[in-house]
């Protein structure tokens, strides 16, 4: 079995990641979204890493997969009590991976090297990598201005009418060591693209400079699975972004997203009517079982995804044999 490369953030990239872990352990590099990342009260704080962690370590609270279970918010009472912010609201474990990961980048520790230090005290054989070292921030522009999509999340409650996305820093971040080594891997199976936001969490790491034309020069099959199902978001604000930015809220606007960058396509069975106009476009597609209420979900997904993207692959090479 080859090595797999997944690109993930949020709970539903988490969930996948999960699964394809379950399947081929430290054959898997996750590339974690880091656009997200930002800082309060002095802590550097990376959502997406740490849903990763979390999730991949098995202690994910089951209905808050980016805070460990049994968690408690008794930090956060005191802050409220004393003054302090009210949001966010800090869960008590939670803080301890910000603290060390801002103890580790003022000793001159990259974020990737911080990051694969706390997986491997957590157990996780897979190595988890922020797209970057070099710092990038996703800005919303909503119709008040533009502001960090921690803000707009957090503050404003995700309530501004969007209108576009900038990936600040994005041009001049450098792509990792490590990531570029799990993408130069001579026995990369696939590249896949987990279910997430297609806009804040899956185009930073497209916006690294080189990221994408690497992807598409590897030659290894490249396959996104589709966050929406039956025309709607199955958590987050994906859906109400598309809206926004005038598209279409389905399976397809998910596909369009990826045009030119990926070679196959899943989505949920619920969405079948789409598959031929997606087709059309170039892409291959399957239509399987994608929402994951489970860890057996989770670990059926990633072995259909895994099998696709076989199929996929020698779809390829008997393309290029013509």
């Amino acid at each position: 079995m080859g090595s797999i490369v997944a690109l993930a953030g949020q709970v539903g990239g988490a969930k996948l990641a999960e699964g394809l872990y379950r399947m081929r352990g430290s054959g898997l590099s996750v590339i974690a979204n880091t656009g997200d990342d930002y800082e309060h009260l002095g802590l550097m704080f990376s959502p997406d890493i740490d849903t990763l962690l979390y999730t991949l370590s098995g202690i994910a609270a089951h209905d808050s997969g980016w805070e460990p279970e049994h968690e408690s918010h008794a930090v956060s009472d005191m802050l409220r009590l004393l003054g302090g912010p009210t949001r966010p609201i800090l869960g008590d474990r939670s803080l301890a991976a910000p603290i060390l990961r801002t103890e580790g980048l003022r000793a001159d520790r990259s974020l990737t090297q911080v990051t694969l230090g706390l997986a491997r005290n957590l157990g996780i054989e897979a190595r988890v990598l922020p797209m970057s070292n070099d710092p990038v921030r996703t800005y919303v522009a909503t119709e008040e201005g533009s502001v960090t999509f921690q803000d707009y999340f957090m503050e404003l409650g995700c309530e501004p009418r969007v209108t576009g996305f900038q990936y600040a820093g994005a041009a001049d971040a450098r792509i990792s060591d490590e990531v570029l080594d799990a993408l130069h891997a001579e026995d990369l199976e696939a590249v896949i693209i987990c279910p997430a936001n297609p806009y804040h969490v899956i185009r930073p790491i497209l916006e690294i400079e080189g990221m994408a034309a690497l992807l598409r020069k590897r030659g290894a099959p490249v396959i996104a699975v589709s966050p929406i199902v039956g025309g709607r978001a199955l958590k987050g604000s994906a859906g109400k972004i598309m809206l926004e930015l005038g598209r279409e809220v389905s399976a397809r606007s998910v596909a369009m997203e990826y045009l030119r960058l990926i070679d196959g396509f899943v989505m949920d069975h619920e969405d079948e009517a789409l598959a031929e106009g997606i087709a059309a476009s170039g892409m291959s597609v399957l239509t399987a079982r994608t929402i994951m209420r489970s860890l057996e979900d989770r670990v059926t997904l990633a072995a259909t995804v895994l099998e696709f993207a076989a199929t996929v692959r020698r779809r390829k090479l008997e393309d290029s044999e013509i």
